[in-house]
């Protein structure tokens, strides 16, 4: 018996069935074909950050460089998850690296459990200012950032600014003694853990996501952040005390994934590298401009205490932190500490 013809009208539905299908499957596919030399594949990239959008590394960072790459008509589009959407920070790194995350903003601490010499550059009092962290990443940070590539099949392509860590709690904070008998927050990491009893802390390990109600209930006393961020997520409404210690160099890298860099154009890595470095001048005078505005505005209220950094004895809490670290590290992160400290 032969096979019952097929109608003109039956051949027709079909085909309008099986179309969709092909096309979705084309779609599917466009973003992990390789590019083709000379060509801008259409990519949409995400990126990730902690940071909630009341922060200037947000509205001054992120949204910046979302404007930029996407005006230089390059095929490129970013869809910005901030506050988290993503997952917390060690996550969001470790979907970097599987390349479900293209860029994230990350400190770090928190990218150290794959290259743990990184953490090394945010232990307490490493940098003295920010000038100092800036001078040290443009003379050393290509060949460092090779060495953290290889590891993590990430790329760090610049860092951008995000205010320098100080100190807000119920009573003053003027010497490393004055931490005794206050328990202060501290992110839930090896280097930061290790900050606190560098600098004499009694440290409290709670997500950030739960600290406003940590301090409200008193299960902590302060929390060590900088200016910008203590004021955008309120904990200043509680603690009433700042003092202006500024014992870390807050900085977040502008991380992607090797797998995305992959499939992309020549004239896409160019463009988007690019943005993001001149982004960093922008985006540190941002910071800057709004830490002064907030800094005013608590010198201004009668109910507060500003402890202003000399009359804070910064030299003690060098001391103490050169002491701790001096054993604490060990071989090349050893002498990665000491090389920093070395290039002030």
């Amino acid at each position: 018996m032969y096979p019952r013809p097929v109608s003109r009208r039956r051949l027709v539905a079909v085909l309008a069935l099986t179309m969709p299908l092909v096309l979705v499957a084309g779609c599917s596919t466009e973003n992990n074909a390789p590019a083709a030399e000379g060509e801008n594949p259409r990519l949409t990239l995400k990126i990730g950050s902690s940071q909630p959008e009341t922060q200037p590394n947000f509205y001054c960072g992120m949204k910046l460089l979302k404007e930029r790459v996407e005006g230089q008509n390059l095929n490129l589009t970013l869809d910005l998850f901030p506050n988290s959407q993503l997952g917390p920070d060690a996550e969001r790194f470790a979907s970097v690296q599987t390349g479900d995350i293209d860029i994230d903003l990350q400190g770090g601490s928190a990218m150290s459990t794959a290259f743990p010499k990184i953490g090394v550059l945010d232990a307490a009092y490493v940098f003295n200012d920010v000038d100092h962290f800036f001078k040290w990443i443009d003379q050393n940070g290509q060949e460092f950032f090779k060495e953290f590539n290889a590891a993590t099949k990430t790329t760090i392509v610049d860092s951008w600014y995000f205010g320098m860590r100080t100190f807000t709690a119920t009573k003053p904070i003027r010497k490393p003694e004055d931490l005794a008998g206050l328990k202060i927050r501290f992110p839930n990491t090896p280097q930061f853990l290790a900050n606190a009893k560098a600098l004499g802390a009694n440290a409290v390990a709670i997500a950030v996501e739960e600290l406003y109600l940590a301090l409200q209930q008193g299960v902590a006393q302060g929390q060590e952040n900088p200016v910008v961020a203590t004021h955008a997520q309120k904990f200043d409404e509680i603690l009433k005390v700042a003092s202006l210690t500024n014992h870390q160099v807050g900085t977040h890298y502008v991380v992607m994934s090797d797998k995305t860099l992959e499939k992309m154009s020549q004239a896409q890595k160019d463009g988007l590298f690019k943005a993001v470095r001149d982004i960093r001048a922008e985006n540190r005078k941002c910071v800057d401009d709004e830490t002064q505005k907030v800094l005013d505005g608590w010198r201004a209220d009668s109910g507060r205490t500003v402890v202003e950094i000399d009359q804070v004895d910064r030299q003690a809490f060098i001391s103490k932190s050169e002491a701790y670290f001096n054993t604490y590290f060990k071989g090349a992160d050893l002498e990665l500490y000491k090389n920093v400290r070395a290039s002030a």
